[in-house]
């Protein structure tokens, strides 16, 4: 991983407010500690979303499919120099500037190995030439490009193949932005 256990992640408010750090394997103990997030949706220069597979290694929903990358804040780094930085770690593409599109609120358990608490800020990159992506194997196993629709149909279909915070982020996009599929 591109993470060691001891990372520290940011802890946040209910208003998302910086409220301190914790260690990131904490935080996803029994109902977890509330921290700051994000999901970074990235789409290729058809207006295909890159969906990702988490790897193998991954504590929580290994091996199901999110959409491109998710990680965690810092204290002391800023929100958008870290979305940059793992948007390159992940799939090595340097995405100039990430639009942030919403943020939400949840808090969901994976069987009994621990739990999401998150306030997770969703962004979005577009016009990624496929062949520029360059996986992480610690963090992503295999990739796939989707149009909107077909991801939709995927979600309403098998959605227990696809981790729960993707599953709110591609509904509320889809809500957000109707016209786009």
């Amino acid at each position: 991983m591109l993470h060691s256990p001891s990372d520290l992640i940011l802890l946040v408010d209910e208003n998302g407010r910086p409220a301190g750090e914790e260690d990131k394997e904490k935080c996803h103990e029994g109902a977890g500690i509330l921290h700051g997030a994000f999901l970074v949706m990235v789409f290729n220069e058809k207006g295909e979303l890159m969906l990702a597979r988490r790897c193998a290694g991954k504590k929580l929903w290994p091996h199901y499919w999110d959409g491109t990358l998710a990680s965690h804040y810092r204290r002391g780094v800023a929100r958008e120099t870290t979305v940059g930085e793992r948007i390159f770690q992940e799939i090595g593409v340097r995405a100039g500037r990430p639009r942030r599109l919403f943020d939400f609120r949840y808090q969901v358990a994976y069987r009994d190995i621990g739990s999401e608490n998150e306030i997770c800020d969703v962004f979005a990159v577009d016009g990624v030439p496929a062949e520029s992506i360059a996986l992480h194997p610690d963090e992503i196993s295999e990739c796939r490009c989707l149009s909107l629709e077909d991801a939709a149909g995927e979600a309403g279909k098998a959605p227990e193949i696809l981790t729960p915070w993707f599953l709110i982020a591609l509904r509320m996009y889809l809500n957000r932005f109707p016209g786009v599929r």
